[in-house]
């Protein structure tokens, strides 16, 4: 049994690395730190096969060649959890740093997939895992993140239907994390407002229920709590008071 995870270096991926490691998958870590991805090779400790894969995920030629790379590793379980955000007015943050984000958070993540999902399909077996967020509403002061990671939840639920209508054994899960205790954070420039959870709990919870065939899962009952109750609210009050979050992160 082999599993992929991108954005293994740290948080979430990383987390998400050592729990499979527990239930004996053969890994294939994925991100652009090298120094860090032996870090977690090495917390393994031999438990189970590693490979390291640097690669820069914005570079889309790269995708394609991550995917030539492990076409033939007979992957089963497939998580899409590289990604990062920019906090600032739409106008004023770096249109490069934007796009990068951008590759990273959407057209990587739907190449990956892409690729693996019709491999899975032939064999009719697999999990793919992506990484959201609670951030699928509109916000204002991450927008242009916000919307990759809405784009992130509607790509899944919709491909998890077509899965459905066609009996496919394959499946796939989208997780919504509120605030997590990454370094994350530190990337965006932002500090959050409220208790994070920590890695360790969500990519544990993220596997449960992952495994369990969970479609949508929103580890913490304040997130569940926010997800319930925003179908109920306008859309521009929601937006309203999403700026008034943000704002409070700014570093």
């Amino acid at each position: 049994m082999k599993a992929m995870i991108t954005g293994a270096s740290s948080g979430i991926g990383r987390d998400i690395a050592l729990n499979l490691a527990k239930l004996h998958y053969d890994l294939i870590l994925v991100g652009r730190n090298k120094e860090a991805l032996e870090d977690v090779k090495s917390t393994i400790d031999g438990k189970v096969k590693v490979k390291i894969i640097v690669v820069d995920l914005s570079n889309l030629q790269k995708v394609k060649e991550l995917y030539v790379l492990t076409r033939n590793d007979d992957i089963d379980i497939l998580v899409n959890n590289a990604g990062f955000g920019v906090f600032g007015e739409f106008y004023d943050i770096d249109i490069n740093t934007e796009l990068n984000m951008l590759d990273v958070n959407i057209r990587a993540l739907d190449m990956l997939c892409k690729f693996y999902l019709k491999d899975m399909i032939k064999k009719d077996r697999g999990v793919i895992l992506n990484v959201s967020s609670t951030a699928f509403m509109s916000g204002p002061l991450m927008s242009s993140y916000y919307a990759s990671k809405s784009y992130v939840y509607r790509l899944s639920l919709a491909i998890n239907e077509e899965l459905r209508r066609r009996k496919s054994k394959v499946t796939i899960s989208v997780l919504c994390p509120g605030p997590v205790d990454t370094n994350f954070n530190n990337r965006a420039g932002v500090e959050f407002g409220v208790k994070a959870l920590s890695s360790s709990y969500v990519a544990r919870y993220a596997v449960e229920k992952m495994f369990s065939g969970k479609t949508i899962i929103i580890p913490g009952f304040k997130m569940k709590f926010v997800k319930f109750i925003v179908r109920f609210l306008p859309d521009k009050f929601v937006t309203h008071i999403n700026y008034n979050i943000q704002k409070k992160k700014g570093k």
